[in-house]
């Protein structure tokens, strides 16, 4: 079930936010090491608790443990609150990649991707690293008639993120796997990189 939307007024929709929480519905944003609660502006895991809110999973206790606790659903889900408490969402837990102990974000790097005028699509995972831990490494589809490198895909990105979020290996593909309803498939992403 939904949580939050945007107001209706026009005036009072902020580009980028998923909105306020519904009546009698509440959200918090956590740290992602110790769970405390975070400031607004600060990026942690989003948690919600209202009427609409699941009981748990059917017949597993242990993922309803790992998800529901002391009746807050942590929804795996990365964003912040602004001062006025909208919500924005920036990526998924699962999905985060640590280097070197710094949290990064695939979406932002996939952002910056989408701005070089070559790339058609793109994601970007972690891939185990002994140094590292995890590091980024960006599938591209790229848009027809155009042939960039792997060293300017990386200078295009690199040149505009903190050190730590460097993407440290760019592969071409055909094409991006997709859903049905166009999400990203990255666990086929994933299976390629473990080949």
């Amino acid at each position: 079930m939904g949580c939050c939307l945007n107001p209706p007024m026009r005036d009072s929709i902020r580009p980028g936010s998923v909105g306020i929480p519904f009546p009698d519905t509440y959200v918090k944003v956590i740290g992602l090491d110790a769970g405390e609660i975070l400031s607004p502006g600060e990026e942690g895991e989003i948690c919600i608790i209202g009427p609409q809110c699941m009981q748990g999973y059917w017949n597993k206790p242990e993922e309803t443990a790992q998800v529901l606790i002391d009746g807050w659903v942590h929804s795996g889900d990365i964003g912040y609150e602004d001062k006025d408490g909208y919500l924005y969402i920036t990526d998924r837990k699962k999905d985060m990649i640590i280097y070197k102990g710094y949290n990064v974000y695939p979406r932002q790097l996939e952002e910056v991707l989408y701005e070089h005028p070559a790339v058609a699509s793109c994601a970007v995972l972690g891939k185990k690293d002994e140094k590292g831990g995890e590091i980024p490494v960006a599938f591209i589809q790229r848009k027809p008639n155009t042939d960039p490198s792997p060293d300017e895909i990386l200078e295009f990105v690199n040149q505009r993120v903190a050190h730590y979020k460097h993407i440290r290996e760019v592969r071409f593909i055909d094409a991006i796997p997709v859903s049905a309803a166009g999400k990203v498939l990255k666990r086929e992403l994933k299976n390629l990189l473990q080949e």
